[in-house]
């Protein structure tokens, strides 16, 4: 599932608010509920959240630099509850091969892209249900991106694991995930198919930049105060 917005709209909130990290900003949950197995967990600690199979990856490649790949894998193997670490290593190489190749280099010090990898692999050992991706795109090579994203489309198809996906790059996250949510201003506006969305004129206007007649266009040529009229109606 993909959830999409411009900057400020309230996506990496909602993240947080469902793991628990939220509380970490003095925010909390006002208004409605968030539910996850049948259990509301709104009010729960971060750390029972992610107990719960709940693990966020936050945005800017939030690696331990100081340690090795290896161990910055081995940090998430707290949470797991089947299986030995050696287990789960061996999974996390068998979908990201270049980090066998740099588990032992410092992760300060490999590529972002790499950095990347390691943090996803480091979810991907706690044993999780639902994974939440905050903008894993960002500051990537197009090459990078699309090898990540085929990854982590194996994880959700052959690993059954739930993915909450927030992304800049419209255009890659309505590829990659089968239904999409739009939001504004703290508010789901819309939500469909992924190919029902990328077709609709204010998708392609604003998030996809596409005029009717293919060409690109610019967020600043949109008209802001006819699509929420048009959406909140």
């Amino acid at each position: 599932m993909a959830l999409l917005g411009a900057n400020g709209a309230g996506k990496s909130t909602t993240l947080k608010a469902i793991s628990g990290l939220l509380k970490t900003e003095d925010g909390e949950v006002t208004d409605g509920a968030i539910e996850f197995e049948g259990q509301y967990i709104h009010h729960e600690r971060a750390a029972n959240i992610a107990k719960k199979g709940i693990v966020q990856v936050i945005d800017g490649r939030r690696v331990f630099e100081h340690l090795t790949v290896e161990e910055n894998l081995k940090v998430g193997a707290h949470l797991r509850k089947s299986g030995p670490v050696k287990e789960g290593l061996e999974l996390v190489y068998h979908y990201f091969p270049r980090l066998r190749e740099k588990r032992n280099e410092t992760a300060g010090f490999v590529s972002g892209g790499e950095q990347q990898m390691t943090v996803v692999g480091r979810a991907l050992m706690t044993e999780p249900k639902l994974v939440l991706l905050d903008e894993p795109s960002m500051g990537l090579a197009p090459k990078l991106i699309h090898e990540i994203f085929n990854i982590i489309m194996q994880l959700n198809k052959e690993q059954q694991i739930s993915i909450l996906l927030v992304e800049q790059n419209a255009k890659l996250a309505l590829n990659v995930a089968p239904h999409a949510y739009v939001m504004e201003t703290g508010r789901i506006v819309m939500d469909d198919s992924s190919e029902k969305l990328s077709q609709n004129e204010d998708i392609k206007d604003f998030y996809l930049g596409l005029t009717d007649k293919g060409g690109r266009k610019s967020f600043r040529d949109v008209k802001h105060y006819k699509r929420r009229k048009r959406w909140l109606a």
